[in-house]
């Protein structure tokens, strides 16, 4: 596990400059990870603001953990996935909230882990779980038993892949002869799949189909209305709740 506890988020600014934390305040982080944006919540809203974080990654969270316990009482950290926030919110006992905070994807952390297999430019086993604890399905999972059309769909819908078609018959193709379970075998197939023409000239081309097969793996996008729908309806009057996304 690559940690970096000290690590300040890029848009912490913007997210204290809209977010607007108060003292006494409470407020959730619900993709808290290594705590960078909730150790700047808790500053900014010392020193009696209170903050609840939720994270499916146990990794993380145990950096979260340290970085944030200078703050004790005021911080209640829960391995949980932002889709279950209205369970949470039971078990905590909370009901209104002054704001509320998702940030979607990957960390840099968990990107620059290769055992993780988020990032092809650190060659590693297709894992991409979010939770490798709790088991599920991995990337290479996904690759070796969902049906062309399926995996389509997803590169398709998730990526904006528009060669989605012809890389999901090359997947297919490649997994009949032996499955594909690193990062590097994906990026060097979709590089072979899209015409070198077609390249896109800023990314790897393999970059929206690693972005889409991650997105399913950690069904990013399951539940994520529904937690927001929940997390506006405890704000109260004032209450913001910011999303990130990339």
């Amino acid at each position: 596990m690559i940690g970096r506890p000290g690590h300040a988020p890029v848009l912490l600014p913007q997210v204290l400059a809209f977010l607007r934390p108060i003292p006494d305040g409470l407020y959730l982080d619900l993709t808290v990870g290594i705590g960078g944006h909730a150790e700047g919540i808790l500053e900014a809203s010392g020193p009696t603001g209170r903050l609840v974080g939720l994270d499916r990654d146990r990794e993380v969270l145990l950096l979260a953990r340290e970085r944030l316990a200078r703050f004790e009482s005021r911080v209640r950290l829960v391995h949980a996935d932002y889709r279950d926030l209205r369970a949470v919110a039971a078990a905590e006992g909370l009901e209104t909230w002054d704001g509320a905070l998702l940030d979607l994807g990957v960390s840099s952390v968990q990107l620059d882990d290769p055992a993780r297999g988020f990032a092809f430019s650190r060659p590693g086993p297709l894992d991409m779980r979010m939770d490798r604890a709790g088991g599920g399905a991995t990337a290479a999972d996904l690759l070796r038993d969902l049906p062309e059309a399926e995996l389509s769909r997803i590169l398709q819908e998730y990526g904006e892949e528009r060669w989605a078609r012809r890389i999901a018959r090359r997947i297919v193709a490649a997994r009949a002869v032996a499955p594909l379970t690193r990062t590097d075998a994906l990026a060097d197939l979709v590089a072979g799949a899209i015409p070198r023409r077609a390249w896109p000239k800023r990314i790897h081309p393999a970059t929206r189909t690693v972005q889409a097969v991650r997105i399913a793996v950690i069904r990013e996008m399951e539940g994520l209305a529904e937690a927001l729908g929940e997390a506006i309806h405890g704000l109260r009057p004032g209450g913001r709740v910011i999303v990130i996304a990339f």
